[in-house]
């Protein structure tokens, strides 16, 4: 400052009446202390008396005092004074004020000042000064601003003198900031606010917690945490402030909950605690932060819900509609949702809906025939009492027309339905299962009592789980039908019951693809087929068409029609094959066959999706001779177990697949020995993921070593040693044992070209029929003998062959040299002759004609006389062609 202003009766105040507001704020605070017996003395007179360190003002403002003698020199120096400037007291006594704290510049001024003090004038003003420093001439000390009040003394001798009192402005402007700061938090703070005294009793408390719990800031002095909260939580938020209290570690984050005056809601808060210290380091309470975070506990809830339910979902997608069976996807529903969303729950579905009806499932009113197909709980396995009467997972049952399970049933839409007194279920949604516009079943889900009740977040995920359920299994319950359609056309195209043949004993399996496992899956192509031949002949055939599904059922049902007709025409296996590969490139023309082969001669893009690739064996065997003719399309080879032998795989060349055109097929004949077996299977059986189709052959062969058992106890044997659960494939087995015609059941002659071979014809059939005991049979063989005899001397060539042949029927052939095959035709009136195969079709269960290496067999056979099948008598047939 350039000078220094005085005046002899109003003291300046230079920090603005910061002194002032600071004095009288903390006098303020100390009287109100005082006066509710806080103090730390009990009366007033110890209020000002105390013999502990001050409490006061004087621990924040630095005040300090020294005495000037009548010389103008210092002779007493204060403790105050000693700290604050920094000179000991053996040091000041004696130093002139002006000198050692007044700049030079201002010491003239300051020489007079002094002389008006000690002729006894007041003086009060602000002087800067600078601290003499310590060591003598080691330069200047630390400047400083002082407030400085000369009051005028006499000493003990009468002489003037004067007292000096002095505070640091610094130190004022100091405590001014922090007032400000003061005042701006409890006053301005958007938080609760309290000072906490070292009883644990509220000193102070801020506008905006007394908003919060009523009253003004003033109303809340003195009272404790018991009057704001909960027993339990007041217990708890002491013991933190008293520990607090001790250790002086603050606490940061405590979350607490309570209520606020005239409300229910449950309130949380999150507090921040820290120990408060006066000017001189002692503790003089705890200073209490609180933000109320209910709202964004509200909004952590609500996201951890969400969070939830969206892992519930993903959840949901991942594990519901693995499978295409209805009661394993109501139980991978079930195991999204307990315990993660619900304590208990159900599925019922339409009981029309399992047992495959076409019309829509449910009645109009809701109260329909359900099946319980999935149940599942977190607390126990059986249902609560209190939730309704127990319903067993299988049973059967409906809902009453009133109940909330009805009118979910019946609007399709979900019901609340609160739990009976007395039970552990405290709720329960029941949500139908929609899919497709078509309620397909209920689904319940319950929450125990304790548990959080239901909130619209929580139906509307229950009624999006259903959805997807309720599509999962409206979609395998489409897939089950399906599968059972074709299932039923494939079986359909199987051969009924136990196949019987001549001379063979049959046995065989058929196992769709999955019917192992109990899982649902397409129908694949495989078949197998027994066909009786003329002459006590078979017709064994096993393929097995590419692919899988309808498409390929159907086309094996095709195929199968098709080896049959060939069959019934007596070609050689290698045309029957040849024939079906032209049938098989017609199956994905839509032309047929001649579409197929005129395509075939200009060049066009392979269309992949509509090729049937097919493979085949097919074997005629003739019990007569025990001969087997094979011919192979791409199908694995007979396996083939003589009496006394190891099995093995008959060398039968593979040829292409049906379908694949282009390539001739080959024959290969085998004779069979008496009780041979022989085996005719599709790759399922032998063929999967884990086993190699080498190492499920060589299996199929070891298995095969005990061929004298009983052919059903075979084909378990095999079914059971291989690895025919894998349910990958469709598996036929096909095993038939050779017990050939015995030589007593066969007769053979040979018979010149002549007219008296008819006679002699008729003679030979007549002694084998009564060496057969085949009395009755004698005539109406006789006469078809001579018939057929006959047309061979008159169209045929060569020698003629009569043969009669006895099994389940009886069968005779005349073989001739000729290639003409006979036609049936029917005559007129006046035609003379015509009449002998209309006589032979007549009086015989079947006849026909079919080709050999050598020329051409025509056959005839009557079924044996058993007392149940009556015989056509000649006489009436022969009246009947007139």
């Amino acid at each position: 400052m350039s000078e220094i202003p005085a005046k002899a009766t109003e003291s300046e105040d230079p920090s603005g009446g910061a002194r002032a507001r600071a004095a009288s704020a903390l006098a303020a605070d100390a009287a109100r202390d005082f006066a509710d017996g806080s103090g730390e003395a009990g009366t007033p007179g110890d209020a000002m008396w105390q013999s502990s360190p001050p409490g006061s003002i004087y621990d924040y403002i630095k005040v300090a005092s020294f005495s000037i003698g009548p010389d103008g020199l210092v002779d007493q120096w204060s403790l105050r004074a000693e700290q604050i400037l920094g000179i000991p007291a053996d040091r000041a006594v004696g130093m002139d004020p002006i000198e050692a704290f007044v700049d030079p510049d201002l010491r003239e001024r300051g020489q007079r000042k002094m002389a008006e003090i000690l002729d006894g004038r007041e003086w009060t003003g602000v002087v800067p000064f600078r601290v003499p420093d310590p060591v003598p001439g080691g330069g200047r000390g630390e400047q400083g601003l002082a407030e400085v009040y000369v009051m005028p003394t006499r000493s003990l001798d009468g002489e003037k003198a004067a007292v000096c009192i002095v505070v640091d402005v610094r130190t004022l402007r100091t405590i001014e900031t922090d007032l400000a700061a003061s005042q701006s938090i409890f006053g301005q703070s958007p938080f609760g606010f309290l000072l906490i005294d070292t009883e644990l009793r509220v000193r102070r408390a801020n506008e905006r917690f007394a908003s919060v719990f009523g009253g003004s800031p003033d109303d809340h002095r003195g009272k404790g945490v018991h009057d704001y909260l909960p027993r339990s939580e007041a217990d708890r938020v002491s013991a933190t402030l008293r520990r607090v209290l001790e250790t002086g570690d603050s606490i940061t984050d405590m979350h607490i909950t309570g209520y606020v005056p005239g409300s229910d809601e449950r309130r949380h808060w999150s507090i921040n605690l820290y120990r408060v210290h006066s000017g001189s380091g002692r503790p003089i309470g705890i200073a209490w932060l609180g933000i109320d975070n209910t709202a964004r506990r509200a909004a952590a809830r609500e996201a951890a819900a969400a969070r939830r339910n969206l892992a519930l979902l993903n959840e949901a997608g991942t594990r519901i509609g693995n499978s295409l069976d209805l009661e394993t996807t109501a139980r991978e529903l079930l195991d999204v949702v307990v315990p993660g969303f619900c304590d208990l729950a159900t599925v019922d579905l339409y009981q029309g809906l399992l047992a495959g009806d076409e019309t829509p499932p449910g009645l109009a009113d809701g109260s329909a025939e359900l099946r319980r197909v999935a149940f599942s709980s977190a607390v126990s396995d059986a249902p609560f009492a209190g939730a309704g009467a127990p319903v067993a997972v299988g049973a059967v049952h409906h809902f009453p027309f009133n109940s909330p399970c009805a009118d979910a049933l019946r609007t399709a839409r979900p019901q609340a339905i609160p739990g009976e007194e007395g039970g552990l279920v405290q709720s329960t949604l029941a949500v139908p299962m929609v899919a497709h516009d078509t309620v397909v079943g209920l689904a319940q889900f319950s929450r125990t009592k304790g548990s959080e009740p239901f909130g619209d977040r929580d139906r509307d995920l229950a009624v999006e789980l259903a959805a997807r359920a309720a599509v999962c299994i409206d979609n395998a319950r489409l897939y089950r039908r399906e599968h059972e359609r074709a299932l039923i056309l494939q079986r359909s195209l199987l051969p009924p019951g136990d196949p019987v043949a001549s001379g063979l004993d049959i046995a065989c399996r058929y196992l769709p693809g999955n019917a192992s496992t109990g899982r649902p899956s397409e129908v694949g192509g495989d078949w197998f087929d027994v066909i009786e031949l003329p002459g006590h002949r078979t017709a064994l055939v096993v393929g097995d068409v590419m692919g899988r599904g309808l498409r390929a059922a159907v086309a094996m049902g095709e195929l199968r029609t098709a080896v049959r007709t060939l069959a019934l025409l007596d070609l050689e296996p290698a045309e029957v094959l040849s024939a079906l590969d032209e049938i098989a490139r017609g199956l994905g023309t839509p032309g047929g066959v001649q579409q197929a082969t005129r395509a075939a001669r200009r060049p066009r893009e392979a269309d992949l999706s509509e090729v049937y690739l097919a493979t085949c064996v097919y074997a005629v065997y003739d019990s007569v001779t025990r001969r087997c003719t094979f011919a192979n399309a791409g199908h694995l080879p007979p396996v083939l177990v003589e009496p006394g032998e190891p099995a093995l795989m008959l060398d039968v060349p593979p040829g292409m697949p049906l379908g694949v055109g282009g390539e001739p097929f080959e024959e290969v004949e085998v004779e069979l020995p008496e009780g041979a077996l022989l085996a005719l299977y599709t790759d399922g059986l032998v063929e999967s993921r884990d086993h190699p189709l080498d190492e499920g052959l060589n299996a199929f062969v070891g298995a095969l070593t005990d061929p004298v058992s009983p052919l059903e106890d075979v084909c378990d044997h095999v079914l059971n040693t291989l690895d025919s659960h894998h349910g990958e494939d469709d598996i036929a087995l096909l095993m038939a044992r050779v017990q050939g015609l015995p030589a007593d059941s066969v007769g053979d002659w040979t018979l010149p070209r002549e007219p008296r071979s008819v006679g002699r014809a008729r003679e030979y059939a007549r002694g084998q029929l009564l060496s057969w005991d085949l009395e009755p049979l004698v005539d109406t063989t006789e006469l078809l003998v001579s018939e057929l005899v006959t047309n061979a001397l008159r169209y045929g060539e060569g020698e003629i062959r009569l043969r009669l042949l006895l099994d389940r029927t009886l069968v005779c052939e005349v073989w001739d040299s000729g290639l003409v095959q006979p036609r049936r035709r029917r005559a007129r009136d006046t035609d003379e002759g015509g009449r002998g195969l209309q006589l032979v079709g007549l009086l015989s269960a079947a006849w026909g004609s079919r080709r050999t290496p050598r020329g051409k067999t025509v056959w005839f056979e009557l079924p044996l006389p058993d007392g149940e099948t009556g015989l056509t008598d000649p006489a009436e047939a022969l009246l009947s062609l007139f």
